[in-house]
């Protein structure tokens, strides 16, 4: 019988496991692309220093992770009915409620003095606006009510891009508006992607997500429409002056695809293609940004 490791004993260990449960609450997954968001914009804004670079990451960390908490303790009822979700830290029992609202506040408080002290006091309060615009707006208000939920709401999803500008030059212009015009528009057509996916799993719990209150056929068009919106709205830092031709190249060359992708959903109906697009939706982004850093920096 082969005897356990002494590594993965200790991976099993309580404190192991509690500590996992919080880091869980603040959805590590989800910050990745925040983050290369805002570090993207950190470096399309000016030269900022590994330090201030990495003092921004954790005030954004904090204050989405925070988010991400209160999300969790707000939708533990429904998480607990849905299979991709019945695992969360609340849903499941690891993480009391009161726990969890607790260190999501926490979260938000400390983002909101760390990024006023160690970078300054609007990327503070820009970072706290996205963390209402999740919680108040999208979590407590649209979620449960329309099926805009994720249109309005994703707002919240394209402010890194400015706690990064601001953070870098202490303020705001047209190219960090274009950044978060860019990640606003490029929601739905994501998340719209992953509901065709889920819609069984949202009706069951009455969330009124696009393909259930208005059905999967009006949900691929709205998803072709925004990727037509999102193509024409990548374009802009472009004619505004903002990035060169290498820039140009690549996000026409990735609005190309997106949109070849959501075409493709729209005809052929599949979830097949839907995981496609909503897995190319995630390259898209942190490609498109990528993009933006090679052409401000390299080219």
């Amino acid at each position: 019988m082969a005897v356990p490791r002494a590594g993965a004993v200790a991976a099993r260990s309580p404190l192991a496991t509690v500590v996992s449960a919080y880091v869980e609450l603040t959805k590590p997954k989800v910050q990745s692309l925040l983050l290369l968001t805002t570090i993207a914009a950190m470096e399309i804004a000016g030269d900022p220093s590994l330090t201030l670079i990495a003092a921004t990451c954790l005030g954004g960390y904090l204050s989405a992770g925070g988010a991400g908490a209160v999300n969790h303790w707000f939708d533990r009822d429904l998480d607990a009915r849905m299979a991709r979700t019945a695992s969360r830290p609340v849903a499941s029992g690891r993480v009391s409620p009161r726990a969890a609202l607790g260190f999501g506040c926490a979260l938000a408080v400390l983002s909101v003095v760390w990024l006023a002290l160690a970078v300054n006091p609007l990327s503070a309060a820009l970072s706290f606006s996205g963390f209402l615009g999740y919680t108040v707006v999208y979590t407590f208000w649209l979620k449960r009510r329309t099926p805009q939920n994720i249109v309005i709401g994703g707002a919240a999803g394209a402010v890194p891009p400015l706690v990064g500008w601001a953070a870098v030059t202490g303020g705001l212009d047209g190219t960090a508006l274009y950044l978060f015009a860019i990640v606003f528009f490029w929601t739905p057509p994501h998340f719209w992607a992953l509901s065709l996916l889920m819609k069984d799993e949202y009706a069951k719990v009455g969330v009124p997500m696009l393909p259930v209150v208005r059905g999967e056929a009006e949900t691929r068009r709205q998803i072709v429409l925004y990727a037509l919106l999102l193509y024409a709205v990548s374009q802009l830092p472009f004619c505004a002056g903002g990035f060169g031709v290498g820039y140009l190249v690549a996000s026409l060359a990735l609005g190309a695809t997106f949109i070849a992708g959501a075409v493709r959903l729209w005809r052929r109906a599949d979830r097949r293609a839907a995981l496609w697009l909503y897995l190319f939706s995630l390259a898209y982004l942190a490609l498109l940004f990528v993009a933006m850093v090679a052409d401000a920096r390299l080219l």
